[in-house]
């Protein structure tokens, strides 16, 4: 008996968009049912971004067709997407931080009475009965900026559902999120599809995929390269599609062999960019021949951290060593020079200049020694066949070293930061958010060498928003709560449940 396919909620037919020269969407088709999880899954530049893009009203294709509950539709706005019922749960949230949440909800739909005069009541209790209906847990009182950041999420959700949404795009909703805020999500948006409503899930999180959707449509290059039940595949079956080949998605690696601290780190405070403390008292150890990850949710003090440990941000106290060898106060070439490699989190505002070379870029951080500079003056023959043996080395794909780093994909812009920093021969690394942004295939890549790395006897402090990348790739895992390590432990004593109790609350305690 043939399964009676659900009415579709929501068309892409031939939907093709240019931005100048490059085309980012290129015929691509999506169907989504109603009262059904549809994933929509490929990596940064696969176009998947732009697609939702147009769906919401925020571009207009430049060919093909867009339809909803089967009738073709114009949108040339956000505001014509809502008069669809298509809502849209951004990365970044589209919130007001001093609005309560029912303020935040109805905000341009306000309830009134007499003469115009916002209903704060009728707000509260409307939102009250959405959120008792789908399960959104949520104080409508309760003041934005005070909320964690699982519960915001809640209220971008209901902000849709408020204005009757039928169709709900969420763009990398997990992204920022604990084990038990995701879990908690999940749960809610497939009572959201029992519900009726069309859930598009975007996301590069393949268990959550796994978890979660009815349909899983995969773009890469801008163009949809198939759709599968997940039912009939798997993790490494996804990233293969992801990428256009097999896939390690676990790079396996041998116990560690630890030596003596490569970074001694006593008493660290740091003040964020508006004067408040971001990292407090911190106490941290990091050694030879070992991976330390940092989990945590974005915010809590890792990105002001790494910035201290590295030069970029000043020290307001406590001391920073490297083989006994203070570094703070010290500049971040002279860090450099002093024994620190760095990944940094914004590739293209620490890691590179874009304009020059790709061989410059390679070199970026011994331009100023021997071989690559005799008596100052610069020797373009030696900086030349260094960046030949690192573009060999590390499988960076370009038509030439000359070209300037702008012309690389994120990913191998991204091999061109690892090609440098891994070839320093500096006793710690610091890599910070090492594989956001890059394809499934170049995050295996830049696995393997960290792992190697650390078997040459280098100390790597691993900072990621990325739980499974922690879990697999380090051998100690400390967890920062507002700026403070509240536990740290051989990874093979963690969990996720555990990591995701403490990154929630810095409680060691089930909730």
């Amino acid at each position: 008996m043939t399964a009676v396919q659900a009415p579709l909620a929501l068309e892409a037919i031939g939907v093709t968009k240019r931005f100048g020269s490059i085309t980012a969407n290129e015929d691509v088709d999506l169907q989504v049912e109603a009262g059904t999880v549809h994933a929509l899954l490929g990596e940064n530049g696969a176009g998947k971004s732009t697609l939702v893009n147009i769906l919401f009203g925020l571009y207009h294709a430049d060919e093909g067709e867009i339809r909803v509950a089967g009738k073709p539709v114009r949108m040339d706005s956000p505001r014509d997407a809502i008069a669809h019922r298509i809502g849209m749960v951004h990365q970044h949230f589209q919130l007001v931080p001093v609005l309560t949440v029912a303020e935040n909800v109805v905000l341009g739909q306000e309830p009134t009475r007499g003469l115009g005069v916002l209903d704060l009541d009728a707000a509260a209790a409307e939102v009250t009965r959405l959120a008792e209906r789908y399960g959104l847990d949520v104080d409508p009182r309760a003041v934005l900026e005070d909320l964690p950041v699982g519960t915001q999420q809640r209220v971008e959700i209901l902000r849709s559902l408020y204005r009757q949404a039928d169709v709900l795009i969420l763009d990398e909703p997990t992204a920022v999120l604990t084990p038990q805020e995701t879990d908690q999500l999940l749960g809610v948006l497939r009572g959201l599809a029992t519900e009726g409503v069309a859930v598009v899930f975007i996301t590069h999180k393949l268990r959550e995929v796994l978890a979660i959707a009815d349909r899983v449509t995969v773009m890469r290059h801008g163009r949809v390269v198939g759709s599968t039940d997940p039912a009939e595949t798997d993790e490494a079956g996804l990233a293969e599609m992801m990428v256009g080949r097999s896939v390690v998605l676990r790079v396996p690696k041998s116990a560690a062999r630890p030596g003596d601290p490569v970074l001694s780190i006593d008493g660290l405070c740091v003040q964020d960019d508006r004067g408040r403390p971001a990292v407090d008292d911190l106490d941290l150890e990091v050694r030879s021949g070992e991976i330390f990850g940092i989990a945590g949710v974005e915010g809590n003090g890792q990105r002001e951290l790494v910035e201290a440990i590295t030069g970029l941000r000043d020290v307001l106290d406590g001391s920073i060593r490297v083989n006994g060898t203070e570094l703070a106060g010290h500049r971040p070439r002279e860090i450099s020079e002093l024994g620190v490699a760095h990944v940094p989190e914004d590739r293209e505002k620490h890691g590179l200049i874009a304009a020059h070379s790709i061989a410059d870029n390679l070199v970026l951080n011994r331009y100023h020694r021997p071989p690559f500079a005799r008596r100052g003056v610069r020797q373009p023959a030696a900086i030349d066949d260094e960046a030949r043996h690192l573009v060999e080395r590390f499988d960076i794909r370009t038509a030439s070293i000359d070209a300037p780093a702008r012309s690389l994909s994120g990913g191998n812009k991204q091999k061109v930061i690892a090609a440098r920093e891994f070839s320093h021969g500096a006793p710690l690394l610091v890599a910070a958010q090492p594989t956001r942004g890059i394809d499934v295939g170049s995050i295996e890549f830049v696995h393997r060498q960290l792992i190697e790395q650390r078997d040459r006897g280098v100390g790597v402090l691993l900072v990621s928003a990325e739980l499974d990348e922690i879990l697999s790739l380090s051998d100690r895992i400390g967890v920062i709560y507002r700026g403070r390590l509240v536990i740290v432990a051989d990874a093979a004593d963690l969990d996720r449940a555990h990591i995701g109790r403490l990154m929630l609350s810095g409680s060691d305690q089930p909730a």
